[in-house]
């Protein structure tokens, strides 16, 4: 198995109604957790607008009335974030796409992912100074 699924379970998991109202509660989740493992301020920022634009690609996809699932996998230097709902439509995303051009300038991987109904996207972004620190 690859991905963040590979690891385990999950640090912090949230399920919020599939609702554009909720996506600044997972921009802050995500920004408190990046803080927590000492990204700097421009890196937050990033990986703020980040989930916010994997929100706007899920989102419209989803059932009517059903869930929006968060899933952040911590490790040092590194944060990895899944968003996915219960897909009404599970096609894969245009990657011609403002959000997904966005998307994927942002955050140092992003992929999609659609199986048996459900459409997710993982986005992983890594600290510079853990880079610095490493390489």
């Amino acid at each position: 198995m690859s991905g963040p699924t590979a690891e385990g379970r999950a640090d912090v998991e949230l399920r919020l109604p599939a609702d554009n109202a909720y996506v600044s509660v997972l921009r802050t989740t995500s920004a408190g957790l990046a803080a927590r493992l000492d990204f700097t301020l421009d890196e937050i920022e990033d990986l703020r607008m980040a989930v916010g634009e994997a929100c706007a690609l899920v989102l419209p996809r989803a059932v009517h009335g059903s869930d929006v699932d968060c899933r952040f996998y911590l490790a040092s230097g590194r944060l990895t974030v899944v968003v996915g709902v219960d897909a009404a439509d599970a096609s894969p995303p245009d990657t011609d796409s403002f959000a997904w051009q966005v998307l994927t300038t942002l955050a140092d991987e992003a992929t999609t992912s659609v199986a048996g109904g459900r459409y997710e996207i993982t986005l992983s972004l890594h600290s510079e100074l853990e880079q610095d620190a490493t390489g």
